[in-house]
């Protein structure tokens, strides 16, 4: 598991849950789920990216957490959840199936919403029955279905077999990213945040990115250089958004676009200007405002209904 060092005091700092348990997921792996908010709340369950945790999505627990039920949870390997020597988008699949399946009552909807490989989790997940009884709109973030390697602007380089061959062995790489240190947050910023981070962001991002462990970084990273779950994006049959940094490196706008394109039912595409990948973190307000909207909307039964 990670070393959990997050920062501990301030906005970014993660709300203490209301409860906490452990789902199960199909193979048996076990799932550090948390539960924030009061009990009977509007549902809102949170997936997280690659080598973050739920402490990534601290903003938007704190606010929404004062009336909806917001459900996060630790992908395998990653937070306080066990690694597994299965890494495959199935497994992410039947992890958030797992999750659904522990918290939420037969027949209760929740909005769902994935950052990053979060968002490729619910896209793997889309056709399962689980996901189909319980998903009532999907928030994506800054994400993709395929061909991320290819798309990728992380490396200062042209489009070709070269970038993509470096990318990939940056993606596969097991070597320790060390402490945060002042060079660590440049590069981490270079790689995943806008130019106009704030301090405060980078650290957070960083400390929880530098607490996953090298061999889960690694092992989920090769899933992701062969990612294609085009598929599933067209099963993806529930109301959904789209949010996208113009800035990011990681997963460029053109996956917003082509998602935008692919989904049966896109309620748009959010272009955030000068945003790079971590969204949930650079414009909080932005993401946790799409998800007030989405349970609003798809949620909560309306007088007369």
């Amino acid at each position: 598991m990670s070393r959990l060092t997050h920062v501990a005091s301030g906005p970014y700092a993660p709300p203490v849950p209301a409860r906490v348990l452990t789902a199960v997921s199909a193979d048996g792996a076990r799932l550090h789920v948390e539960v924030h908010g009061p009990e009977g709340a509007p549902a809102v369950v949170l997936a997280h990216g690659w080598t973050c945790s739920t402490a990534f999505w601290a903003a938007q627990i704190r606010d929404l957490a004062a009336d909806h039920r917001v459900i996060a949870y630790d992908q395998r390997g990653h937070g306080r959840s066990p690694a597994s020597p299965a890494c495959s988008t199935d497994a992410l699949a039947d992890d958030l199936e797992a999750v659904l399946l522990a918290t939420l009552a037969p027949g209760e909807k929740a909005v769902v919403a994935g950052h990053s490989m979060g968002g490729m989790t619910v896209m793997a997940a889309s056709a399962r029955p689980a996901f189909r009884a319980h998903a009532a709109a999907v928030l994506l973030c800054s994400t993709g279905s395929s061909r991320l390697v290819a798309e990728s602007t992380v490396l200062p380089l042209g489009a070709g077999r070269l970038r993509s061959g470096l990318t990939r062995r940056v993606l596969g790489s097991s070597l320790p990213l060390g402490p945060v240190t002042p060079v660590a947050r440049r590069i981490l910023k270079y790689a995943t945040m806008g130019a106009g981070s704030a301090p405060g962001m980078i650290e957070a991002c960083a400390r929880i990115v530098h607490a996953c462990p090298r061999r889960v970084r690694r092992a989920w990273g090769g899933v992701l250089a062969l990612l294609d779950l085009d598929h599933g994006v067209r099963e993806l049959r529930v109301p959904t958004e789209v949010i996208a940094g113009t800035a990011d490196r990681l997963t460029p706008p053109v996956h917003a676009a082509a998602l935008a394109a692919a989904l049966p039912n896109c309620l748009g595409v959010t272009e955030l200007p000068g945003l790079g990948h971590m969204t949930p973190v650079e414009a909080p307000e932005v993401v946790t405002g799409r998800i007030r909207t989405l349970v609003t909307t798809y949620t909560q039964v309306k007088e007369g209904a």
